[in-house]
Formats: structure tokens, sequence, C-alpha cells
């Protein structure tokens, strides 16, 4: 694990910084709708333009071909710079695009990627299922194989984004023979596609931007699916691995930040007169900083990795863990009436209440848990 910064990347950084103050957005991100969607793809295509998309993907799929060091970099000043994190790209960015850099084929490469990165597609997510949430391999939505068509029927579950969407990367069993792990296929899904219909959830946030989306006949070219018909799982666990290794580093980063205005909204207030307002404060500081070591760490060992191994989930769990306690002390300081900014658009309250999903989404705490004490600690399968 190397912590120091070489000059290379501190020249990086600085230029990062420049670029960063002078473009990143600063009138207030919409929370939902074509607005958000706009608003994301704006800002992508900014970074694209600007020649910051895509740091650590392949020079070959558009991106810079730097390290994840950099990347680090990047994130880190998007972080003290209050630029926008995560929003409707996150599943394009940090799931799609990794995963078809890994086990897509070169025409799939070819249209999507750069489209990816030029801030023109919206992806979302098809893999939990009103009866499968965390059971990945329990899923029911089934496609049989037409001529050279997928014909999908069946429903999916908690699909961030799918009513502004353009792509899915989309789970489905084509042969319910095999068992629970086999006879799944990762496709590509047009959500512009007849015989898709969406319906919004509204949550508690406010945001309602989940979906439940249902599939009646929709036909799905056969050239659509990564990897083979029946690898879905293995090509599942790949996009997984970047959702529980890499793709969270953003949002890693930017709690620590997060932190330090809960530590300047406590001195506003005269909270931290309180000894044990000021030890909860003190112990999130040292939990950030334990979380931005998890961080460092993954990085390094991703150096060596093309796709992240299952002790992501570590840092996923701690993650999804700790955001909910920032929030949570956040609102004894704003109260259930204030609202006060945390840059990029964002309120503590609208904050606080989207962390609850932080420990479901992406599989639950528990199934976290499970996957640590299995893959990790080689601890026998629980019961």
């Amino acid at each position: 694990m190397r912590l120091e910064s070489t000059v290379e990347e501190e020249s990086f950084r600085a230029e990062v910084r420049d670029w960063l103050r002078s473009n990143v957005p600063r009138v207030k991100r919409p929370l939902s709708g074509p607005e958000l969607r706009e608003f994301d793809l704006s800002w992508q295509r900014r970074q694209y333009e600007g020649g910051w998309a895509g740091i650590a993907w392949p020079k070959a799929y558009g991106g810079r071909g730097l390290s994840l060091n950099e990347q680090l970099v990047w994130y880190e000043e998007c972080a003290r710079a209050d630029a926008p994190v995560g929003g409707s790209l996150f599943v394009a960015l940090a799931h799609a695009g990794p995963t078809l850099i890994a086990r897509g084929s070169e025409p799939q490469r070819a249209f999507h990627l750069p489209r990816i990165l030029q801030g023109e597609a919206v992806w979302c997510q098809g893999f939990s299922e009103p009866n499968a949430g965390s059971d990945l391999a329990g899923i029911k939505t089934h496609a049989r194989i037409g001529g050279d068509m997928l014909i999908v029927n069946g429903s999916k579950i908690w699909t961030s984004y799918a009513y502004m969407a353009d792509y899915q990367e989309l789970l489905v069993r084509t042969d319910p023979t095999p068992g629970r792990h086999k006879g799944l296929t990762w496709v590509i899904c047009d959500m512009h596609a007849p015989g898709i219909t969406i319906q919004r959830i509204s949550t508690m946030s406010g945001t309602g931007n989940l979906c439940q989306v249902f599939y009646d006949d929709v036909k799905i070219p056969l050239s659509n699916v990564v990897g083979e018909v029946g690898d879905g799982w293995n090509v599942s666990m790949t996009t997984l691995g970047f959702e529980r290794g890499t793709a969270f580093i953003n949002q890693q980063i930017a709690l620590a930040s997060t932190v330090d205005k809960l530590l300047a909204l406590a001195r506003e207030s005269s909270a931290l007169e309180d000894g044990a307002t000021a030890e909860s404060i003190a112990t999130l500081r040292a939990e950030v900083a334990a979380l931005r070591a998890m961080t460092y760490l993954s990085v390094s060992r991703g150096r060596a990795q093309d796709v992240p191994g299952p002790e992501g989930n570590i840092i996923a769990l701690y993650y999804a863990e700790l955001s909910k306690k920032v929030y949570a002390l956040a609102m004894e300081f704003v109260g259930p009436d204030g609202s006060i900014g945390l840059g990029a658009g964002r309120d503590w309250h609208t904050e606080y209440l989207d962390a609850f999903k932080n420990t479901i989404a992406g599989g639950s705490s528990q199934i976290r848990l499970n996957v640590i004490g299995e893959r990790v600690l080689a601890l026998p399968r629980g019961r």
C-alpha cells in the first residue's frame, strides 16, 4: 500500500483543482425529473470536453488511461470543490461502463462507451425483483430465445432512474433447469423498447427516482448479450465487484467532507459546548478517517486487480452504516424545520432520508456481512 504522493500526482492535483474552480456547477441540482437528467448529462459533457472523463478508463475506450491514484485525486478535489456526486449517471460510469470494458464485445464497447463518457446516455440497473431483492440468484424474470432475439417477460424493482434511462444492465433467466446460479444472462436492454412499462415509486426522501419496471414480450437482440447466454452470474459478479469495490469511492471521499461541514455547523450553533455532542463528532471524524484509509487500501489493491474482489464489501458496509450516523447527528442540529445547504444543491434533510437506502441498495448490510464471512474470512456458509 503506497500512501505518499508523487511529484506528478501533486501536479495533477493542482491541475484538477484549477479546472474545478472554474467549472463546478453552482446552480442547485434538481432532485428528479428531466431537469435532473439534463443537469447530470451536462456536467458529464463538461468534464468530457475538459478532458476529465474516464480518468482511469483505458485510452482505447476513450479514457485517459491514468491510474486509480489519479482517479482518487479527482474525487478528493471534487469533494473539496462541492462538485456533484453520484446521480443518474452512477450506473453508467461505475457499473455498465467498467463491466463492458471487462466483459463486453468490441462492438458493444465501441457503441456504448463513448456515449457514456460524452454524457449522451443514462443507464439503470435491472437486477433486483419483488421477491428477490438481495437474493440475485432467485430472480424470476425470464427470456426465451426467438430467432436472433431474447424475448423478456417479468419485472424488476428498486430500479433507480429507470424512467429517465436510455439503457439498462438487465439480468434475466434464460434457462430454468441448471440451478440457481446457472442459466442467467446479462444483457443490454434498450429502455425505449416496446413492451416496457415503468412505474415510479414514492420514497420518503421525496426524490421519487426509484422505479418498478415491467417487461411484456420485450425483444432484445442477442448481440446485446454481454459475455455468453447462460453466463450471466459470472458477468453480474463482475458488475457487483465494481459496485462493492471502486464504484463508491467518490461518495466515500465526499462523506469526509460532509463531516467537516457538520463540524462547522456544530461550531456555529455552539453545539460543541456539550461534551456528548463533541464526543460524537470526534468519533465520526475518526470513523471517516478509517473509511479514508480503507478507501486508499482499495485503490492500492485495485492497481493489481482488473475487477475488485469481495473485500470491497467491507468498505461498502462500513460506508453505508457510517453515512446514516453522520446525517442522523446532523439532524439533531438542523431540526425538522430547518434546511441548510451542503453545496451542489444538497441539503441535510434530503441526505438524511436518502441515506437509509445505503444499507439496502446493492445488497443489504446482512447480505454484505454474509459475503464478508464466506468469501473474505472463509467462514462456513450461514444457514
